[in-house]
C-alpha cells in the first residue's frame, strides 16, 4: 500500500491526541504557538547546518517519496527480462538496440545500452554495481536529513521547556498561574518528542527501507542483464529472476505462457532510478 508511511503517521498523532483526551486534556491545552515557533524552525535551522542547503531543499520531494513511493514492479521487470533474453537468443544481441529507447527504467536502459555495445562482462558489472552503490550512498545522505532531525526535536523540545520554566520562575509571585504555566511551558517538550518519533524518525526509517527495496530490484536487473550477455536460455533467466519475486507472484509469471512475453520488451515496468 503506497499511502502505508502517511496513514501510520496519521494514526500515531491521533492515537497520541486522542489519549490526550481520554486522560482528560483539553485539545486547545495541546496548541502553543510559541512552543511550535520554538521547535519547528529551530530543528529546520539545525538540520540545515548539518546537511546543507541543497539536502536541504530535498526534503519537500523526500515526504513525497515516503509518502507515495515509486512503483518497484518486480514482476513486470522479469517479464521484460525475459523477453529481451528471448530475442537476443532468437535474433542476436544486437536486435535488441532498437528496443533500447523504449525502455523505461534508466538502470535497465543503461545496462541494455552496454550489452549491445559488447561491454565486457566484468566491466559492465563494475559499472552498474558502482551505479548502484551511488545511488544508495546518496539515499542514505537524503534520508539522515530525517534521522538529524529526530536527534535534535527532543533536545530543542526541553529547551522550550526550560525557556517556558524561566519565565514561569520569574512570576513566582502569582502561585494561582503557577500550574497552568508550568503546564504550557512542558508543551514544548512534547512537540519535540513528538515530532520526532511521529514524523522524522518515521520517515528517515521509510527512505532507508525504500532504498533497500531499490537496491534489490537493481540486483534483479543486473542479474538479468548479465544473464541475457551470457546467453543464457530464456527458462533460466526466468527462473533465476524469479527468486526476487514474492512466492505468490511466481506462478502468475510462468503461468504467463512458459514462455516469456515478448510484449513486455516493449514497456515492461522496473525500478525507479533516483
Amino acid at each position: 500500500m503506497k499511502a502505508a508511511t502517511a496513514i501510520g503517521v496519521v494514526i500515531a498523532i491521533l492515537s497520541l491526541i486522542v489519549g490526550g483526551i481520554m486522560k482528560g486534556t483539553s485539545p486547545t491545552q495541546l496548541i502553543n504557538p510559541a512552543a511550535f515557533v520554538i521547535i519547528i524552525p529551530t530543528v529546520a535551522g539545525c538540520t540545515l547546518a548539518s546537511v546543507g542547503m541543497e539536502r536541504f531543499k530535498l526534503i519537500p520531494a523526500l515526504y513525497k517519496r515516503a509518502f507515495s513511493p515509486p512503483d518497484l514492479d518486480l514482476a513486470s521487470s522479469v517479464t521484460q527480462l525475459t523477453g529481451f533474453a528471448e530475442q537476443a537468443r532468437k535474433d542476436g544481441l544486437l536486435a535488441l538496440e532498437e528496443q533500447i529507447e523504449s525502455i523505461e527504467d534508466p538502470f535497465t536502459r543503461k545496462g541494455m545500452q552496454l550489452v549491445v555495445d559488447g561491454t565486457d562482462p566484468e566491466l559492465l558489472i563494475d559499472i552498474l554495481e558502482t551505479d548502484t552503490h551511488a545511488m544508495q550512498a546518496r539515499h542514505k545522505a537524503n534520508a539522515s536529513s530525517f534521522t538529524k532531525a529526530g536527534q535534535f526535536s527532543p533536545t530543542i523540545g526541553v529547551m522550550g521547556t526550560v525557556v517556558g520554566l524561566v519565565h514561569v520562575l520569574g512570576n513566582l509571585s502569582a502561585p494561582e498561574t503557577l500550574g497552568p504555566s508550568i503546564a504550557t511551558a512542558f508543551i514544548a517538550t512534547l512537540y519535540g518528542i513528538a515530532t520526532a518519533n511521529l514524523i522524522f524518525l518515521p520517515v528517515g526509517a521509510r527512505l532507508a527501507a525504500l532504498t533497500l527495496e531499490e537496491v534489490e530490484a537493481r540486483q534483479l536487473l543486473l542479474e538479468g542483464i548479465v544473464a541475457i550477455q551470457a546467453g543464457d536460455n530464456p527458462r533460466i533467466v526466468q527462473e533465476k529472476l524469479l527468486g526476487y519475486v514474492a512466492p505468490a507472484e511466481r506462478e502468475a509469471i510462468r503461468e504467463g505462457g512458459g514462455k516469456p512475453n515478448l510484449t513486455a520488451v516493449d514497456g515492461g515496468a522496473a525500478a525507479q532510478a533516483a
